[in-house]
């Protein structure tokens, strides 16, 4: 890989755009975890129960990135006891994939891709029959399996249609009632951190996804499908009623990292288009 040099990045084209989020990637995190910098890093430590964070280059870092600089955070990461991860975008900090690498850690790619705010938003259509999608608020009996569909769609990875169901989802919602993701969520939602929408049948969750509103700019993320649902338009329902709200909100920037290059295909389709590419760092299986 050629040596990137702070002047390559200023010439690039979506410069403005990839600065803005990275003032949204440094603050989203600090409304449910502390931050410890460390060098040119900063971890994101979760307090309390919950996803545990991640660390990624410090705001306004522009320096180069060592190895030593990884094997500090990592350190730091195991005495706490939470996950060796880096998230971090290719084309704002080009040198720490390198630093990452030579650590010993395995970088996965991941389309980035941004709505233009002059593209229309889709309309927001149920697919079909007894199923709706909608918003679905902190007091809705339906949030539990929304929140818990990522969980067994992730674990099911690929837009091919599965044999997990309504019986392992009804197992995920367990999971995540017991490990207090739904009531971090729920408090979420209602302090206005997090809208979550969900494509309904039967006052169950088949698909949903979130997006998370901040100072004019939207991420949407865990968009995913109950397997057994799959191919039927649902995750781009729930993608469209989050764009949606999204704007309804003010978000004149949203965007989001697809899981892969099929996915962004889909997400294009509503009129997302790639500025970059969103790294995430972990040990090998």
């Amino acid at each position: 890989m050629p040596d990137v040099t702070s002047a390559d990045i200023d010439k690039h084209p979506e410069r403005p755009l990839l600065d803005r989020l990275e003032e949204y990637y440094d603050a989203v995190p600090r409304h449910g975890a502390r931050a410890e910098d460390i060098g040119p890093l900063t971890l994101f430590v979760r307090e309390g129960p919950g996803w545990p964070f991640y660390a990624r280059p410090a705001r306004g870092w522009s320096g180069p990135l060592e190895t030593a600089d990884v094997r500090k955070v990592r350190a730091r990461q195991r005495e706490l006891g939470i996950p060796e991860s880096f998230e971090w975008v290719a084309e704002t900090t080009p040198t720490l994939r390198a630093a990452v690498e030579e650590s010993g850690l395995v970088v996965h790619e991941h389309p980035l891709m941004v709505l233009d705010p002059t593209v229309p938003a889709a309309p927001v259509e149920s697919p079909s029959g007894t199923l709706s999608v909608r918003i679905v608020g902190a007091d809705d009996p339906t949030l539990p399996s929304a929140l818990a569909v990522p969980h067994l769609a992730f674990a099911w990875p690929g837009t091919r249609v599965g044999l997990a169901g309504t019986p392992q989802l009804a197992e995920a919602v367990e999971a995540c009632v017991a490990d207090g993701s739904v009531e971090r969520v729920t408090r979420r939602v209602r302090e206005g951190l997090t809208v979550v929408a969900a494509a309904v049948e039967q006052g169950v969750a088949l698909s949903a996804g979130q997006h998370q509103p901040l100072t004019g700019i939207s991420e949407i993320v865990g968009v995913g499908t109950v397997p057994s649902a799959r191919r039927r338009g649902l995750a781009g329902a729930v993608t469209a009623a989050l764009v949606a709200d999204a704007r309804s909100r003010g978000a004149d920037t949203v965007f989001l990292s697809a899981g892969d290059d099929d996915v962004a295909r889909i997400y294009a389709r509503l009129g997302f288009r790639q500025i970059g590419t969103a790294l995430i760092a972990e040990p090998a299986p």
